[in-house]
């Protein structure tokens, strides 16, 4: 599928601070897709020149479709009410809303509350709701599930893997590599103003750090092994362990978590 949206050497810079040192950058139309980075490293301003929101020095942006943007926090009044929201971003937006979504996302539930009395998971799901008023092409999630509990959490990705299958596109920005890990179709890493990575989970496991972990439990205690090749590896712990006469209690094998990947590459290992 085709670029819904293109950046081509984008550069900003906050008086002497280069934040943004030429970054390129390209996303396709219908994935799930996560910008991530650590503190300070440009992300935000990013996606808020993509978004429209912040000018930037040189550089081009070219985005093919309408957009919808869910922040983490929200300006709402705290006596509007969920529904009187929905019908001002409606005339807004020049839309009718969609009855469907605000059933699936549970809106009219929240009817009678006053925004102010919500639950951080009812204001996301109503956040969530206002960005796709206008039935946007591109949707930027801002930490969609922080503060959010495991239940919550559920029904917020069931909703992301809906819009995806009706061909929406998503950016995602996420603090929680887990989250990451298991919506995403790609991702793309910026460290110090520059992409460091830009690809599927998987191939950014296959080529920074190691892959797997093995982990040995003796009387001793517990050993880690941190591995590429986890069968050579394994075959020359065994055997270490058998010419040493130790006796292993348990043996567990894991893929090392795009987080551990993520945090080796912020620290410049």
């Amino acid at each position: 599928m085709g670029n819904i949206i293109e950046i081509k050497e984008l550069k900003k810079s906050y008086g002497n601070n280069a934040v943004l040192k030429g970054i390129n950058l390209a996303v396709r139309k219908g994935e799930i897709f996560a910008l991530l980075g650590a503190n300070g490293a440009g992300k935000t301003t990013t996606l808020e020149c993509v978004e429209g929101l912040r000018k930037y020095d040189s550089g081009n942006i070219t985005v093919n479709g309408k957009i919808g943007i869910q922040l983490q926090s929200s300006a709402l009044q705290a006596h509007i009410k969920p529904m009187e929201a929905i019908k001002l971003f409606a005339k807004w937006n020049k839309a009718v809303p969609n009855n469907e979504m605000l059933k699936a996302l549970g809106i009219f539930e929240l009817s009678k509350k006053k925004y102010a009395d919500l639950s951080t998971g009812q204001k996301r799901r109503l956040h969530l709701a206002l960005a796709l008023i206008g039935n946007p092409d591109i949707i930027f999630l801002d930490e969609p599930t922080a503060g959010l509990d495991v239940e919550g959490r559920v029904s917020l990705h069931e909703q992301i893997r809906t819009l995806k299958s009706q061909g929406k596109t998503i950016i995602l920005a996420s603090h929680d590599m887990a989250e990451v890990e298991d919506l995403c179709d790609r991702i793309a890493i910026l460290q110090d103003g520059n992409i460091a990575f830009v690809g599927t989970v998987d191939e950014f496991t296959a080529t920074h750090g190691k892959r797997h972990i093995i982990r040995v439990k003796t009387v001793d205690g517990q050993k880690e092994y941190e591995t590429e090749n986890i069968t050579e590896t394994l075959f020359e712990v065994l055997t270490e362990y058998k010419q040493k006469d130790i006796s292993i209690l348990d043996i567990q094998t894991d893929r090392v978590s795009l987080e551990q990947n993520f945090i080796n590459i912020i620290r410049g290992a």
